[in-house]
């Protein structure tokens, strides 16, 4: 039997309904993160921005409690970059994911020469009690690697500290209102649990189908930069169920997962610089012609705006302490005049939420020529 053609507006229309990006959800940060399969967080409070677009009635100094809970952790998982988990995903998803993470030093232009030959047994062995007992930056880390190991490289053997053992970085980095540098402490001392041994990358595709599909095969590459996935959804097809793009390419989903028509109305949402709805597909196509017009952003704090469920906009804000009105620059492609007053409507809010001590709150449109 052929499969049924799915165009890009009904792609775009099920991720977003996936990503509880057509209308905020009534679900609490754990539930969410637990969803999304977390959220990218190398710009520490990204995440809070996030689950703004996503959930009604967010409250960031609540999602701030739950990192210095623990309910929630900051570790580097997916694509070798630190996002926002539950703890139970810290646990589940570090083992997957571990193999990119090597990947990583055997690629590192300036590190894996210098690592070449080099036994980290006994670094690590050495780094791990250190750092369960006292959470350490880098620099620090450094000097303690240096003075044990004065034969071997220190910045790459401290490099490799983070990638070959899962280190959480600690709050209050990551806390709504308050700063911390990079401090880090062992996984398994922080949570008081060891990794998981039954984890597996069947059960992350499942997982990835569920908050980003439908999606290819070189999708879930993208979204995890694991390999091998030709044979993981060949194992999975008889539970999956398969469509096509308009181009004719094989694309996989849960059989009961959403899929709204694709007429139904995408409101204007304000994005992070890093929004894994935009960082985990190969062809980001769904999201219109200049889905990669966000990374060209420029500014100290960058965003997308997708309009229509497009990426129609690239934005940046900032405070002027003098007259304490939070200015928002929003260069947007052609807008219809609905869509330009949704795009200042939220705009504002978003501002408003970014900079809640601002008194007053601009929008200022500047079109792409």
């Amino acid at each position: 039997m052929r499969a049924d053609v799915l165009s890009n507006r009904a792609l775009n229309r099920a991720t977003l309904a996936r990503q509880l990006l057509l209308q905020r959800a009534a679900m609490n940060p754990v539930d969410a993160v637990t969803h999304l399969v977390g959220l990218q967080a190398q710009n520490p409070l990204d995440p809070y921005l996030a689950l703004w677009s996503r959930l009604a009635d967010f409250d960031p100094e609540a999602l701030g409690r739950l990192i210095e809970k623990r309910e929630l952790v900051r570790i580097v998982v997916m694509r070798s970059t630190i996002h926002l988990v539950t703890a139970d995903d810290a646990v589940f998803l570090r083992p997957v994911m571990q193999p990119v993470i090597d990947a990583e030093m055997t690629r590192h232009s300036e590190y894996a020469p210098q690592l070449r030959g080099v036994d980290m047994a006994p670094v690590l062995e050495l780094a791990h009690p250190l750092l369960s007992e006292t959470p350490m930056p880098q620099h620090k880390l450094r000097a303690v690697l240096a003075e044990k190991f004065p034969q071997l490289p220190t910045a790459a053997i401290t490099y490799a500290c983070r990638n070959y053992l899962p280190l959480v970085q600690i709050p209050p980095r990551g806390v709504w209102g308050k700063k911390l540098q990079v401090t880090s402490t062992p996984l398994d001392s922080w949570l008081g649990r060891s990794l998981r041994t039954d984890a597996t990358i069947d059960q992350a595709v499942l997982r990835y189908l569920a908050a980003f599909g439908p999606a290819l095969v070189a999708d879930a590459a993208a979204w995890s930069r694991l390999t091998g996935f030709r044979e993981v959804f060949d194992r999975l097809r008889s539970r999956l169920r398969v469509f096509v793009d308009v181009k004719g390419r094989e694309l996989f989903d849960l059989p009961d997962a959403p899929r709204p028509d694709p007429d139904v109305v995408a409101p204007v949402r304000f994005l992070p610089e890093y929004d894994n709805v935009l960082l985990s597909h190969a062809d980001r196509s769904r999201f219109g012609a200049d889905a990669q017009l966000f990374m060209s952003a420029l500014g100290a704090f960058k965003g997308s705006v997708l309009v229509d469920g497009e990426v129609r906009a690239i934005w940046n804000s900032r405070l002027e302490e003098d007259t304490g009105v939070a200015t928002a620059n929003v260069h947007h492609l052609p807008l219809t005049t609905d869509q330009t007053e949704a795009v200042c409507a939220e705009g504002r809010n978003a501002v408003a939420f970014w900079h809640p001590e601002a008194r007053a709150h601009d929008i200022r449109l500047v079109p792409i020529r």
